[in-house]
């Protein structure tokens, strides 16, 4: 290990995912804080429309928006190693305008079927205006451009900054609205402006990085034309996107499946074991985020990237174990202290789920090397076909197993896809001889 932090990479990955954690902890600390003063100041009816409406404007964007800050750190990186700014131009300017285009389309989308959906997810003719008038942030919400920008700069102190900040204003906000008893319009314009005020934070500190590094007119939007210049731009662009759209239905959908197989009442036992999954999986997901713009500054055709992967793996498997240990110790007095006794059940799936903890943080890197040797359609391969083996696994083993089968499933569904996508991580390692440093089917200047 001592070794492995003399490699200033290796000590780069660990700073910004440390940096992005303590980011994430105030964040959570003072997000706690804003549903307090929310849920104290109104009623059930009122604060469950102030979390679905909010919900409603993120899904929307969610299912619309490009992960363009993944674009910005596969083509803008190289460039910027090489000071090819004008390249780095045309990357900035197609993931913007791809931002602004897919933005607005998912706004007026979002608009549009708000009267028809609105009764179903639970906003009354009441509140419709407030929830139109919300989808207005949806434009702002699927940019991730800026975020790619500082990403590819190395500022991850900006982007850990920026994260507070919404958080930050929402709980200034809303212990306002608490003590001043401004009710639903209080709280809802405070959920608006912080959101708003975060996200504009965000493009100021790129725009300014941008001018520091001397890079002037990149945030021009631009689409056909500049991409005709990129080459492979729509195809990683569109992979990405129904990647990340294969693994939030994913997400999303198990707890529905469980419910239609097992009832309402297993799917809520199950959401709860899922949350403490996903608050446990926490360090990977910060390390994948740090992880990816480091070693897109490597050179894939040497075996450097290709350790680094393998040395990230280890520590991240490493502290999974280190998690799911500390999950069994503590996991059933926490959920019967937060969520009641009646949810110990979900103590039971979670010791099962554990091992999964394990597996998904120690695989974090292969997506990331499959983007790097251009290799992003056998990412989409490898989770759409575990996406679809765990849905047969799912509906099975619940069937037969009851809630157990459902955890053994997701197990297995974890292990399937670290699988599906190592076939292909270490096909292109062998062949690392033929890819390119600079560019998707480009020769390096």
């Amino acid at each position: 290990m001592k070794h492995w932090f003399s490699d200033g990479a290796f000590r780069a990955i660990v700073r910004n995912a440390t940096y992005l954690g303590s980011s994430n902890v105030i964040g959570a600390l003072l997000g706690l804080l804003a549903l307090a003063c929310a849920g104290r100041a109104m009623t059930p009816e009122l604060f469950g429309t102030l979390v679905v409406v909010q919900a409603y404007a993120k899904s929307v964007s969610d299912f619309v928006k490009f992960q363009t800050w993944q674009f910005v750190v596969q083509f803008g990186t190289p460039a910027l190693a090489h000071r090819d700014l004008g390249r780095f131009r045309d990357v900035a300017s197609f993931s913007f305008g791809l931002d602004l285009a897919s933005g607005v389309i998912a706004m007026v989308g979002g608009m549009a079927l708000l009267p028809l959906l609105g009764h179903a997810v639970g906003i009354t003719p009441q509140d419709f205006w407030w929830a139109l008038g919300y989808c207005t942030l949806i434009p702002t919400m699927t940019a991730a451009t800026p975020t790619g920008i500082l990403r590819a700069i190395d500022r991850f102190d900006l982007i850990a900054v920026q994260q507070g900040i919404t958080p930050f204003l929402r709980a200034i906000g809303s212990v306002i609205a608490y003590y001043g008893h401004l009710g639903f319009p209080g709280f809802i314009a405070t959920w608006y402006v912080s959101s708003l005020a975060g996200d504009g934070t965000l493009w100021w500190f790129a725009v300014r990085e941008l001018r520091r590094q001397d890079i002037h007119h990149a945030l021009r939007p631009g689409l056909f034309g500049v991409a005709r210049r990129i080459k492979g731009a729509w195809d990683f662009v569109w992979t990405t996107n129904f990647a990340h759209s294969i693994w939030s239905a994913r997400n999303a959908g198990t707890n529905v499946l469980v419910g239609i197989v097992l009832g309402p009442a297993a799917a809520g036992v199950f959401k709860v074991a899922l949350t403490f999954f996903d608050a446990a999986g926490t360090p990977a997901s910060l390390m994948q985020k740090s992880f990816y713009p480091e070693v897109r500054r490597l050179d894939p055709t040497t075996t450097r990237p290709w350790k680094l992967g393998l040395r990230s793996a280890a520590l991240a498997g490493g502290l999974g174990i280190l998690v799911a240990l500390l999950v069994i110790l503590v996991g059933k007095p926490l959920i019967g202290g937060v969520f009641g006794k009646q949810y110990l059940e979900a103590y039971d799936i979670l010791q099962v789920m554990s091992a999964a903890l394990v597996v998904s943080m120690a695989g974090f890197p292969l997506e990331s090397l499959l983007y790097i040797a251009s290799r992003q359609r056998a990412a989409l391969v490898a989770q759409a076909l575990a996406a679809v083996v765990y849905v047969v696994l799912l509906v099975a083993l619940a069937h037969a197993m009851g809630i157990m089968g459902a955890a053994i499933a997701y197990f297995a569904g974890q292990c399937l896809e670290a699988g599906f996508s190592l076939i292909p991580t270490v096909a292109a390692y062998r062949r690392r001889h033929t890819l390119s440093y600079y560019s998707p089917g480009e020769a390096r200047p």
